[in-house]
């Protein structure tokens, strides 16, 4: 897969047949309107061409700091893409004068003057253009001008995408992981870069890796204990991790991502780390003692063996 961050120097693409969204998580509902441009590709000798906006346009256009609890970063959603063997995926920068201009210009100066379409395959609740003027129905009045093809994505792929997004955001804030891979078809991740922290794992025979989530938008998931898979360079490793505030041993409301990496045991700290969620243990509990801490801690490595 060919990626193009931003509009400058885009190639001439051959007969593009195009779609546009910002597919986050690449999931079970996207995957279907994606097969749907790649098989069109092939029917008129073109290439399937995926548009999508970074930052996430919410971000922009109603300043949220905090609340856009995105499913995958563009790197996640780079690699999800071309393991599906889309051919082009471009990037646009979204700004908010790139979200001020209208209609007609987004059709004209965006869509045609950069990728002169073949066909557009686009939902019937589409819209575009500053105050979302643009909609369907207008670029099915354009298209013979602008002498491209144009394809409806039904109602019903659109509300699944909808409903999949919803549930496996729900999923996940409730510690259903599970639930999440499957809607997700892959092992829902976050990456992060190991810092510094207590060192209270190491003193109970558990020493972990302090996670520092790298995009602070990402989804973390509920409380609790999991099984996790975590991507060291090029190796893989068993492990299990903790996020919660840790209230047998800290007094503080701070949440943290803890990773306890099994038969691995060396220095990680500025390493980045992806870790694979698999399965929720239990929940984070406050334990009345350290002993019965490091009990169930013993007991929560045996599970993660055996997974």
């Amino acid at each position: 897969m060919r990626v193009y961050k931003g509009l400058e120097d885009l190639p001439s693409f051959k007969n593009p047949v195009i779609t546009i969204g910002s597919f986050d998580g690449v999931h079970l509902g996207h995957r279907k309107i994606i097969e749907q441009i790649i098989t069109k590709a092939k029917e008129v000798n073109g290439e399937s061409v995926i548009i999508t906006f970074n930052p996430h346009p919410r971000l922009v256009l109603h300043n949220e700091t905090k609340g856009v609890s995105l499913l995958s970063t563009l790197d996640e959603k780079i690699d999800a893409l071309e393991k599906l063997n889309v051919d082009v995926l471009v990037v646009v920068p979204f700004t908010k004068t790139f979200s001020e201009i209208s209609a007609q210009a987004y059709i004209e100066d965006f869509l045609v003057a950069n990728f002169h379409p073949h066909t557009l395959i686009i939902g019937y609740d589409h819209h575009f253009g500053n105050n979302r003027s643009g909609n369907f129905a207008m670029l099915a009045e354009k298209k013979i001008d602008y002498h491209f093809e144009l394809e409806e994505i039904a109602a019903q792929e659109i509300s699944h995408i909808a409903i999949s997004s919803t549930k496996i955001r729900a999923a996940l804030f409730q510690g259903n992981v599970k639930m999440a891979n499957e809607y997700l078809c892959n092992n829902y991740t976050v990456f992060g870069k190991v810092v510094h922290g207590e060192k209270k794992g190491r003193l109970l025979g558990f020493p972990t890796a302090n996670l520092q989530v790298m995009d602070y938008d990402k989804l973390i998931p509920a409380k609790g204990v999991y099984v996790v898979n975590v991507k060291v360079g090029a190796h893989q490793y068993r492990g299990m991790m903790n996020i919660g505030t840790r209230p047998t041993i800290m007094d503080n409301d701070l949440v943290s991502l803890e990773v306890h990496i099994l038969k691995l045991d060396q220095d990680l700290y500025g390493q980045y780390l992806t870790v694979e969620f698999l399965d929720r243990i239990r929940d984070e509990k406050k334990f009345s003692s350290l002993d019965e801490l490091i009990t169930q801690l013993t007991s929560d490595k045996k599970v993660a063996e055996a997974y």
